[in-house]
């Protein structure tokens, strides 16, 4: 891993230019989130999950031959691991997508922002991960500000942000599980099955109802998609393999930024104050949770890998 000094001749460091990568990820992983949002008004959930993910698996077994980053003489553990890993990938994508067509953009990405602080939750509860008493104190508020967002009760609350949360409890799944993959195991294998799975996944589901004819704005949008979510996925691994990662991981949350800001000029959305209120106090906090972190020196494992 870099040390985020000057590269040779440019005059960037490397944590610089990683922070740039990270967020050049973000920006493509909202982009193939408002293209699929508004594949919504052209397709069934189902039909448009395993659309985008068939040009999605193609295109990264694609990168992964021509890169020689396939390899599958994976150990036992390994391998049971990567199908839990790809199953939780699938409930994660259709959840996420199913909450992102019904609900407005900056609000479905404002509760993803939660995943520091049920991944630090997670790990403590069912990893034994050591975590102090600041970290815990951050996790509470951080979850009042999730609340905040989420609003239950009959003024505020939306049944779609059930299905944010569950995306939110699938994600968490899938990173712990990829903490416990083998550190040599390729990160293009893990993003191959995963994407296979949810992709055969979503087929399957989509059987339940009637498909609907690919008409010219839903490909356009179906390539938008599948052209981003590649995009988000190389530039994420670009950033953690140029800069550290406790320097790089905090710029995931300029995530939140686009997400506004795309919310407001595709689809003319934008936030009330207590939801902005709560993404704020949930962005401070995991940001905290990630300082915390870098402060007691936590082994680093395997990059978590997201086909969403």
């Amino acid at each position: 891993m870099s040390s985020g000094t000057a590269a040779s001749g440019g005059g960037i460091s490397d944590n610089l230019r990683g922070a740039l990568f990270m967020m050049a990820s973000m920006l493509a992983f909202l982009l193939n989130d408002t293209f699929m949002k508004a594949l919504g008004a052209h397709l069934p959930l189902y039909q448009a999950i395993g659309m985008r993910g068939i040009a999605t698996t193609v295109l990264l077994a694609a990168i992964g031959l021509a890169t020689g980053g396939l390899r599958w003489d994976l150990s036992r553990g390994d391998r049971w691991r990567v199908v839990v890993r790809s199953i939780a990938e699938a409930l994660s994508a259709i959840f996420y997508i199913g909450a992102l067509f019904n609900l407005p953009l900056a609000n479905a990405t404002a509760i993803l922002q939660a995943l520091p602080l049920t991944v630090t939750l997670a790990g403590a509860l069912f990893l034994r991960e050591p975590v102090g008493w600041r970290r815990w104190s951050a996790i509470l508020v951080g979850f009042m500000g999730v609340l905040l967002i989420v609003r239950p009760g009959p003024d505020g609350f939306n049944h779609f942000t059930l299905l944010a949360l569950a995306a939110v409890a699938t994600v968490t799944l899938r990173d712990l599980v990829t903490r416990k993959l083998d550190p040599k195991v390729p990160s293009m294998t893990v993003a191959v099955s995963s994407s296979l799975g949810a992709t055969l996944f979503a087929l399957a589901a989509s059987t339940t109802t009637p498909w609907v004819p690919l008409n010219l704005t839903a490909a356009a949008l179906m390539a938008g998609a599948a052209l981003f979510v590649i995009l988000g996925y190389m530039f994420s691994i670009m950033a953690m393999r140029v800069g550290d990662l406790a320097a790089v991981t905090p710029f995931r949350y300029t995530g939140l930024v686009f997400g506004l800001i795309l919310g407001l000029v595709v689809f003319g959305d934008w936030p009330d104050g207590l939801t902005l209120l709560g993404a704020g106090i949930v962005v401070a906090t995991g940001l905290f949770t990630l300082y915390r972190e870098r402060a007691v020196k936590r082994p680093e494992g395997p990059v978590p890998l997201r086909i969403r």
